[in-house]
Protein backbone atom coordinates (compact mmCIF):
# COMPACT_ATOMS: atom_id res chain seq x y z
CA UNK A 1 0.00 0.00 0.00
CA UNK A 2 2.82 2.39 0.83
CA UNK A 3 4.50 1.81 -2.53
CA UNK A 4 1.22 2.23 -4.40
CA UNK A 5 0.16 5.36 -2.51
CA UNK A 6 3.56 6.98 -3.02
CA UNK A 7 2.54 7.48 -6.66
CA UNK A 8 0.12 10.13 -5.35
CA UNK A 9 2.87 11.99 -3.48
CA UNK A 10 5.40 11.26 -0.78
CA UNK A 11 2.97 12.39 1.94
CA UNK A 12 0.10 10.14 0.84
CA UNK A 13 1.26 6.99 2.71
CA UNK A 14 1.49 8.97 5.96
CA UNK A 15 -2.02 10.36 5.62
CA UNK A 16 -3.30 6.85 4.90
CA UNK A 17 -1.47 5.55 7.97
CA UNK A 18 -3.06 8.29 10.08
CA UNK A 19 -6.50 7.32 8.80
CA UNK A 20 -5.91 3.63 9.54
CA UNK A 21 -4.70 4.49 13.02
CA UNK A 22 -7.88 6.48 13.65
CA UNK A 23 -9.98 3.53 12.49
CA UNK A 24 -7.98 1.27 14.79
CA UNK A 25 -8.69 3.56 17.74
CA UNK A 26 -12.40 3.71 16.92
CA UNK A 27 -12.57 -0.07 16.67
CA UNK A 28 -10.73 -0.51 19.96
CA UNK A 29 -12.89 1.99 21.80
CA UNK A 30 -16.33 1.05 20.48
CA UNK A 31 -16.05 -2.60 19.46
CA UNK A 32 -13.19 -4.47 21.14
CA UNK A 33 -14.33 -5.88 24.52
CA UNK A 34 -12.30 -5.45 27.70
CA UNK A 35 -10.47 -8.72 28.39
CA UNK A 36 -9.72 -8.07 32.07
CA UNK A 37 -12.59 -8.98 34.45
CA UNK A 38 -13.83 -6.21 36.71
CA UNK A 39 -12.75 -8.02 39.87
CA UNK A 40 -9.13 -8.14 38.64
CA UNK A 41 -8.84 -4.48 37.72
CA UNK A 42 -6.85 -1.99 39.76
CA UNK A 43 -7.41 1.67 40.42
CA UNK A 44 -5.90 3.85 37.70
CA UNK A 45 -2.72 5.70 38.75
CA UNK A 46 -0.89 8.22 36.61
CA UNK A 47 2.51 7.18 37.97
CA UNK A 48 2.04 3.78 36.34
CA UNK A 49 0.59 5.21 33.12
CA UNK A 50 3.77 6.88 31.85
CA UNK A 51 6.59 5.14 29.96
CA UNK A 52 9.16 5.54 32.74
CA UNK A 53 6.76 4.21 35.35
CA UNK A 54 5.98 1.20 33.20
CA UNK A 55 9.69 0.42 32.81
CA UNK A 56 10.09 0.60 36.59
CA UNK A 57 7.48 -2.14 36.73
CA UNK A 58 9.91 -4.52 35.01
CA UNK A 59 12.58 -3.85 37.64
CA UNK A 60 10.29 -5.14 40.39
CA UNK A 61 10.38 -8.62 38.91
CA UNK A 62 13.99 -9.78 39.01
CA UNK A 63 13.00 -13.16 37.62
CA UNK A 64 12.16 -11.68 34.21
CA UNK A 65 15.10 -9.25 33.87
CA UNK A 66 17.13 -11.74 31.85
CA UNK A 67 14.23 -12.20 29.46
CA UNK A 68 13.80 -8.42 29.27
CA UNK A 69 17.47 -8.07 28.28
CA UNK A 70 16.91 -10.73 25.64
CA UNK A 71 13.99 -8.75 24.21
CA UNK A 72 16.00 -5.52 24.20
CA UNK A 73 18.68 -7.08 21.99
CA UNK A 74 16.00 -8.63 19.81
CA UNK A 75 14.24 -5.29 19.34
CA UNK A 76 17.53 -3.59 18.41
CA UNK A 77 18.44 -6.39 15.99
CA UNK A 78 15.08 -5.98 14.27
CA UNK A 79 16.10 -2.50 13.16
CA UNK A 80 18.57 -4.06 10.74
CA UNK A 81 15.42 -4.76 8.71
CA UNK A 82 13.13 -1.95 9.83
CA UNK A 83 15.68 0.81 9.35
CA UNK A 84 17.93 -0.38 6.51
CA UNK A 85 15.91 -2.79 4.35
CA UNK A 86 15.22 -0.20 1.66
CA UNK A 87 18.79 1.13 1.69
CA UNK A 88 20.31 -2.34 1.74
CA UNK A 89 18.27 -3.82 -1.10
CA UNK A 90 18.52 -0.72 -3.28
CA UNK A 91 22.28 -0.50 -2.76
CA UNK A 92 23.13 -4.17 -3.15
CA UNK A 93 20.53 -5.37 -5.65
CA UNK A 94 19.54 -2.11 -7.36
CA UNK A 95 15.88 -2.47 -6.36
CA UNK A 96 13.48 0.39 -6.98
CA UNK A 97 10.69 1.61 -4.71
CA UNK A 98 8.17 -0.81 -6.19
CA UNK A 99 10.35 -3.86 -5.57
CA UNK A 100 10.96 -2.73 -2.00
CA UNK A 101 7.19 -2.41 -1.59
CA UNK A 102 6.59 -5.90 -3.01
CA UNK A 103 9.17 -7.40 -0.68
CA UNK A 104 7.62 -5.72 2.36
CA UNK A 105 4.19 -6.93 1.24
CA UNK A 106 5.66 -10.44 1.21
CA UNK A 107 6.96 -9.82 4.74
CA UNK A 108 3.46 -8.82 5.80
CA UNK A 109 1.99 -11.94 4.24
CA UNK A 110 4.49 -14.20 6.01
CA UNK A 111 4.01 -12.45 9.36
CA UNK A 112 0.24 -12.80 9.02
CA UNK A 113 0.70 -16.50 8.30
CA UNK A 114 3.03 -17.00 11.26
CA UNK A 115 0.96 -14.98 13.74
CA UNK A 116 -2.46 -16.00 12.51
CA UNK A 117 -1.84 -19.71 12.06
CA UNK A 118 1.58 -21.17 12.76
CA UNK A 119 2.00 -19.73 16.27
CA UNK A 120 -1.16 -21.51 17.36
CA UNK A 121 0.28 -24.78 16.05
CA UNK A 122 3.99 -24.48 16.80
CA UNK A 123 4.00 -23.11 20.36
CA UNK A 124 1.61 -25.74 21.78
CA UNK A 125 3.61 -28.41 19.94
CA UNK A 126 7.09 -27.31 21.01
CA UNK A 127 6.22 -25.59 24.27
CA UNK A 128 7.04 -21.97 25.05
CA UNK A 129 10.67 -22.42 26.08
CA UNK A 130 11.63 -24.52 23.08
CA UNK A 131 9.74 -22.12 20.82
CA UNK A 132 11.95 -19.32 22.14
CA UNK A 133 15.12 -21.22 21.23
CA UNK A 134 13.88 -22.38 17.83
CA UNK A 135 12.50 -18.94 16.99
CA UNK A 136 15.67 -17.08 17.90
CA UNK A 137 17.78 -19.63 15.99
CA UNK A 138 15.91 -19.24 12.70
CA UNK A 139 15.70 -15.49 13.29
CA UNK A 140 19.51 -15.31 13.51
CA UNK A 141 19.76 -17.60 10.47
CA UNK A 142 17.55 -15.23 8.51
CA UNK A 143 19.80 -12.26 9.28
CA UNK A 144 22.89 -14.25 8.35
CA UNK A 145 21.39 -15.32 5.03
CA UNK A 146 20.35 -11.73 4.23
CA UNK A 147 23.95 -10.67 4.68
CA UNK A 148 25.25 -13.47 2.45
CA UNK A 149 22.66 -13.06 -0.33
CA UNK A 150 24.14 -12.37 -3.76
CA UNK A 151 20.92 -12.08 -5.80
CA UNK A 152 17.73 -10.13 -5.14
CA UNK A 153 15.44 -13.18 -5.43
CA UNK A 154 17.31 -14.78 -2.54
CA UNK A 155 15.95 -12.13 -0.19
CA UNK A 156 12.42 -13.38 -0.80
CA UNK A 157 13.46 -16.96 0.00
CA UNK A 158 15.42 -15.95 3.09
CA UNK A 159 12.43 -14.02 4.41
CA UNK A 160 10.83 -17.38 5.21
CA UNK A 161 13.19 -18.42 8.06
CA UNK A 162 13.41 -14.80 9.20
CA UNK A 163 9.64 -14.49 9.61
CA UNK A 164 9.38 -17.95 11.19
CA UNK A 165 11.56 -16.49 13.93
CA UNK A 166 8.45 -14.51 14.88
CA UNK A 167 7.42 -17.35 17.19
CA UNK A 168 10.14 -16.34 19.65
CA UNK A 169 8.63 -13.01 20.76
CA UNK A 170 5.16 -14.30 21.69
CA UNK A 171 6.66 -17.37 23.39
CA UNK A 172 9.02 -15.22 25.45
CA UNK A 173 6.24 -12.80 26.40
CA UNK A 174 4.02 -15.75 27.26
CA UNK A 175 6.61 -17.05 29.72
CA UNK A 176 7.00 -13.59 31.24
CA UNK A 177 3.23 -13.30 31.67
CA UNK A 178 3.25 -16.34 33.97
CA UNK A 179 5.63 -14.54 36.35
CA UNK A 180 3.39 -11.55 37.16
CA UNK A 181 0.02 -11.26 38.85
CA UNK A 182 -3.20 -11.60 36.81
CA UNK A 183 -4.09 -7.96 37.45
CA UNK A 184 -0.68 -6.85 36.15
CA UNK A 185 -0.86 -8.43 32.70
CA UNK A 186 -1.81 -5.17 31.01
CA UNK A 187 0.95 -3.33 32.82
CA UNK A 188 3.45 -5.95 31.66
CA UNK A 189 2.39 -5.54 28.04
CA UNK A 190 2.53 -1.76 28.42
CA UNK A 191 6.04 -1.98 29.88
CA UNK A 192 7.19 -4.16 26.99
CA UNK A 193 5.70 -1.68 24.52
CA UNK A 194 7.61 1.12 26.26
CA UNK A 195 10.73 -0.98 26.03
CA UNK A 196 10.21 -1.40 22.29
CA UNK A 197 9.76 2.36 21.94
CA UNK A 198 12.98 2.97 23.86
CA UNK A 199 14.98 0.61 21.64
CA UNK A 200 13.47 2.38 18.62
CA UNK A 201 15.42 5.43 19.78
CA UNK A 202 18.76 3.57 19.68
CA UNK A 203 18.18 0.91 17.02
CA UNK A 204 17.85 3.06 13.87
CA UNK A 205 21.01 5.16 14.36
CA UNK A 206 23.01 2.07 15.33
CA UNK A 207 21.99 0.05 12.30
CA UNK A 208 22.02 2.84 9.72
CA UNK A 209 25.47 3.99 10.84
CA UNK A 210 26.84 0.46 10.61
CA UNK A 211 25.43 0.19 7.09
CA UNK A 212 26.90 3.57 6.18
CA UNK A 213 30.33 2.77 7.63
CA UNK A 214 30.68 -0.39 5.56
CA UNK A 215 29.31 0.98 2.27
CA UNK A 216 30.50 4.58 2.03
CA UNK A 217 32.92 5.48 -0.78
CA UNK A 218 36.55 4.87 0.07
CA UNK A 219 35.87 2.60 3.04
CA UNK A 220 38.61 0.11 3.84
CA UNK A 221 36.07 -2.46 4.98
CA UNK A 222 33.45 -2.74 2.25
CA UNK A 223 30.76 -5.13 3.48
CA UNK A 224 27.08 -4.24 2.86
CA UNK A 225 26.00 -7.30 4.84
CA UNK A 226 27.74 -6.10 8.01
CA UNK A 227 24.50 -4.66 9.37
CA UNK A 228 22.79 -8.05 8.93
CA UNK A 229 25.70 -9.88 10.53
CA UNK A 230 25.49 -7.48 13.48
CA UNK A 231 21.80 -8.27 13.87
CA UNK A 232 22.55 -12.01 13.72
CA UNK A 233 25.15 -11.60 16.47
CA UNK A 234 22.74 -9.64 18.68
CA UNK A 235 20.10 -12.33 18.18
CA UNK A 236 22.54 -15.06 19.21
CA UNK A 237 23.40 -13.11 22.36
CA UNK A 238 19.66 -12.63 22.95
CA UNK A 239 19.19 -16.41 22.76
CA UNK A 240 22.06 -16.92 25.20
CA UNK A 241 20.53 -14.50 27.72
CA UNK A 242 17.12 -16.13 27.35
CA UNK A 243 18.67 -19.53 27.93
CA UNK A 244 20.49 -18.35 31.06
CA UNK A 245 17.35 -16.74 32.47
CA UNK A 246 15.07 -19.70 31.78
CA UNK A 247 17.59 -22.21 33.05
CA UNK A 248 18.27 -20.24 36.23
CA UNK A 249 14.71 -19.47 37.20
CA UNK A 250 12.98 -22.62 35.96
CA UNK A 251 9.65 -20.84 35.41
CA UNK A 252 6.54 -22.91 35.61
CA UNK A 253 5.15 -22.57 32.11
CA UNK A 254 1.39 -22.65 31.97
CA UNK A 255 -0.75 -23.39 28.94
CA UNK A 256 0.05 -21.00 26.07
CA UNK A 257 -1.76 -17.70 26.31
CA UNK A 258 -2.57 -15.12 23.69
CA UNK A 259 0.30 -12.65 23.42
CA UNK A 260 1.25 -9.75 21.23
CA UNK A 261 3.88 -9.97 18.53
CA UNK A 262 6.49 -7.25 18.88
CA UNK A 263 9.36 -8.10 16.50
CA UNK A 264 9.04 -7.56 12.71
Amino acid sequence: MGGFLSDYGVRAPFFAAAGLTLLNWLYGYFVLPESLPVEKRRKFEWKRANPIGSLEFLLRYKIILGMVASLVLLYIAAHAIQSTWGYYTMFKFKWDESMVGYSLAFVGLLIALVQGLLIRLIIPKLGQQRSVYVGLSVYALGFLLFGLATEGWMMFVFLIPYCLGGIAGPALQGIMSTQVQPNEQGELQGALTSLMALTSFFGPPIMTNIFSAFTKPGTDYYMPGAVMFTAAFLTIVSAFLARLSLKKNHPVVKAPVETQQTVH
